[in-house]
C-alpha cells in the first residue's frame, strides 16, 4: 500500500508547508476521468520514490485549498519545497513525465 496522505485545510500546513522534504500534491476529484488515470501513477510514485512526500487534495471537499493555489483544471500536481509551490503540472501525464516533473 502506498503512503499517500489525504490533505485537508486542517493538516496542509503541517504536512506540506512545514515538511522537511519536497511534497508532491495531487489536486483531484472523484468525477474527473483524467484524475482517475493519474491517481494510480501518483500512488506508485509514493511507494517508489524516496525523499519526497505525496499527498492528495479532493477539490470538491477542499475548495479553499484549490482556490489558494489557483487550481482551475484537474488533475493539477504541485511540487512544494520549503513551504513554497515550486512547480505545477496540469492534466494527465505518464509516469515517466511525472518522474521527470519531480526531478
Amino acid at each position: 500500500m502506498s503512503n499517500v496522505i489525504t490533505l485537508t485545510s486542517e493538516n496542509f500546513e503541517s504536512e506540506v508547508l512545514r515538511s522537511d522534504k519536497p511534497v508532491l500534491v495531487d489536486f483531484w476529484a472523484s468525477w474527473c476521468g483524467p484524475c482517475r488515470m493519474v491517481s494510480p501513477i501518483v500512488d506508485e510514485i509514493a511507494g517508489e520514490v524516496s525523499g519526497i512526500k505525496v499527498g492528495k487534495v479532493n477539490v470538491d471537499e477542499q475548495a479553499e485549498l484549490a482556490g489558494r493555489y489557483g487550481v482551475m483544471s484537474i488533475p493539477t500536481l504541485i511540487l512544494f519545497s520549503g513551504g513554497e509551490a515550486v512547480k505545477q503540472s496540469v492534466g494527465a501525464k505518464s509516469k515517466a513525465a511525472l518522474l521527470e516533473f519531480i526531478g
